[in-house]
């Protein structure tokens, strides 16, 4: 194995030779390092995409914080290197390193994977090779480290089952600690895994059998599936005692301190900025949201500790951007407080504020008035669908009127640039309904037009829906290929007529790569294993991605792609991921998914509790946090007969899923 000397020498002959080395070289202000030999367990972070985009990920530098917070251990990072340098790497015989130590990834007691999105798979696996160490579970002895992921798409972990030691389930700012103790447990005061005379002495199969007692913890390899005689899952199943039946979600009471030292990158990325969460998880239940039905409860900072962070990071990095993180900024409770105290405190100071998630029907004239003074360029709202029909559907019903209202006084107040998110293939949508999106963005620009003259502009994102895991959305179909480049086709044929109106959208086939990920269960895993081998990698670029690769992988294991796709799930099938739980009864789920049938909409559960599950799976959790960070009501007052409901349209019981 290359010592951290060679790997610096054999990178001074070929950094030179690819796009952007500053990716490559480490050395940022804020990061940290450690002495290596002085400290007990070494963790390696992963970000499976490029630099550029995996340096600012919010959940990585929590991790980079926790970890590095702790005496005993280190947590380093390291980025999937661009086609070029994987290219030089591979030639020269580079393993793949982290940044702060040069150190290959093989030396570390343990790696991270950060999948916040599903096109990620292949990187991880391409990732694992390139630092020599066998990408599939199976294949690692106690010489090698420890693989555990997490982020949203683990709430499937079931298509990355073969290849990760452990999914996180829900968050990871504690459970960390607890994964880095039982390391630490099994593996001691390890020698310097670059000496290959000294081989570590515990059985790696006891510590994963240790991990999955973890609560939040999944160990893949001790659980088996069965499918019925149509390829859906029977069940799936533990086979050993320690092992529980159903894993449960871990989250976080009350809000850990943000990190304030952010890394700043040695490139230009995509967001240079300080990045401070104000509130985690959303009460408004939009039935296509994975993140809002997975990230629940709601939790809040207060505005004293988001406006210290804030203040902080930015003197500590010169970043001349804030963004106020959360899944629905403007639901905030003290939203108008937050942006008159971040006034306050960078007053006379070259600041740009951006509040990236604001919802439409509480974005107020006072919060644009009190943004005016911190204008960003642009302005983002997500209306998803433009009819009415449409936002009952989702759940997310607001009046057009509201919407003309809104984006009229965002122009009057400067801002120049509007961007509207849109969706197509939501469940039962017509071509009217694609219509209302065009009529919707025509009215925008000619309220705009009124009040601010014909230099106001409005870039309208439209992507597709894919019905994702944990959701009121989980038992329908994805909208076929012909359907949706149709919908496209309209839009385009009448939006891009405008030169005020820029419009973007996702390929029909990028669509459906992220619904088999998705959607999948095991026997997805030799799909995405051959695929990898036929050369998928970096699946979310056109400038890199092989499409081509993937049909000849369902193929060579008898899979129907159609089968995660264009099928409607049966009311009482078992989906693949059965056995992992956001917390979320699936019994609320379906009620939610019948309601959607008939247009009924559900108002943010803030204000009327429809007992989806989550305040009694984390009662405990409530009642030794007790404080006002915690934003739910009364769990003693449901919504009206909900599980009396359930009983009768679906013949499940109210405790289903539980």
């Amino acid at each position: 194995m290359l010592t951290p000397e060679q790997i610096e020498t054999k990178l001074d002959q070929i950094l030179l030779k690819v796009q952007k080395p500053g990716r490559y070289v480490g050395g940022e202000l804020n990061s940290t390092v450690k002495d290596w030999n002085q400290t007990q367990t070494k963790v390696a972070l992963v970000f499976p995409d490029i630099y550029d985009i995996g340096v600012s990920n919010v959940g990585l530098k929590i991790l980079y914080d926790q970890i590095n917070q702790r005496e005993d251990a280190l947590a380093e990072r390291a980025y999937a290197p661009w086609v070029d340098m994987e290219a030089l790497m591979r030639e020269h015989g580079i393993p793949l390193y982290a940044l702060e130590s040069k150190r290959p990834l093989a030396c570390f007691d343990l790696i991270g994977f950060t999948l916040p999105y599903e096109t990620l798979y292949t990187n991880a696996l391409n990732i694992l090779d390139l630092a020599g160490i066998p990408v599939r579970s199976a294949d690692r002895n106690e010489s090698h480290p420890i693989i555990i992921a997490g982020g949203h798409s683990a709430t499937n972990p079931e298509p990355m089952h073969a290849f990760i030691d452990a999914f996180v389930i829900g968050e990871g700012e504690e459970v960390i600690h607890d994964i880095v103790n039982v390391v630490q447990k099994f593996k001691g005061s390890q020698v310097d895994k670059l000496n290959p005379s000294n081989l570590p002495s515990f059985k790696r199969d006891n510590l994963l059998r240790e991990l999955a007692q973890i609560p939040g913890v999944y160990v893949p390899q001790f659980y088996e599936t069965t499918y019925l005689d149509d390829g859906t899952v029977a069940s799936t199943m533990p086979v050993i005692p320690e092992a529980p039946k159903v894993v449960n979600k871990r989250i976080v009471a009350k809000l850990l301190p943000p990190p304030v030292k952010f890394i700043v990158p040695n490139i230009e990325v995509v967001h240079n900025r300080v990045s401070v969460e104000i509130m985690r998880g959303c009460t408004r239940g939009c039935r296509f949201c994975q993140a809002g039905m997975i990230t629940r409860p709601v939790r809040e900072r207060s505005v004293q500790e988001v406006v210290d962070a804030a203040d902080e990071a930015i003197r500590s990095t010169g970043f001349e951007e804030l963004a106020l993180m959360s899944l629905s900024s403007s639901d905030y409770t003290y939203i108008n407080e937050l942006v008159d105290a971040i006034s306050k405190r960078f007053e006379g100071r070259k600041l740009s504020v951006n509040l990236p998630s604001l919802r439409i029907e509480s974005v107020s004239v006072d919060l644009m008035n009190k943004l005016k003074q911190h204008r960003s360029a642009g302005f983002t709202l997500a209306p998803e669908a433009a009819s009415e029909r449409m936002r009952r559907i989702i759940n997310k019903f607001i009046p057009d009127e509201d919407i003309i209202a809104t984006t009229r006084e965002i122009y009057a107040r400067g801002w120049t640039t509007i961007k509207l998110y849109f969706m197509i293939g939501h469940p039962s949508e017509t071509l009217e309904d694609v219509q209302a999106i065009v009529d919707l963005c025509r009215r925008v620009i000619d309220e705009g037009r009124k009040v601010a003259g014909w230099k106001v502009k409005l870039h309208a994102g439209v992507s597709t829906f894919v019905p994702k895991p944990q959701t009121p959305f989980q038992w329908v179909a994805c909208d076929t290929r012909e359907n949706i480049l149709e919908k496209q086709a309209l839009l385009k044929r009448q939006l891009l007529k405008d030169k005020s109106i820029r419009l973007s959208w996702t390929k029909p086939e990028d669509s459906l790569l992220e619904a088999w990920l998705s959607r999948g269960d095991r026997r997805m895993a030799e799909v995405i294993y051959t695929a990898w081998k036929n050369g998928a990698k970096f699946d979310a670029w056109d400038e890199a991605k092989k499409q081509e690769a993937w049909l000849p992988a369902f193929e060579e294991h008898g899979l129907d792609p159609a089968f995660y796709t264009h099928r409607q799930r049966r009311t009482d099938e078992v989906f693949p991921w059965e056995h992992i739980t956001a917390a979320v009864r699936k019994s609320f789920l379906f009620q939610d998914f019948r309601q959607s049938l008939e247009g009924q909409i559900r108002v943010d559960c803030r204000l009327n509790c429809f007992a989806c599950g989550i305040l009694p799976t984390f009662a405990n959790l409530r009642r030794e946090n007790p404080g006002e960070g915690w934003k739910c009501p009364d769990v003693k007052s449901p919504g009206v007969g909900i599980s009396n409901q359930l009983s009768v349209v679906s013949g499940l019981s109210p405790a289903a899923g539980d």
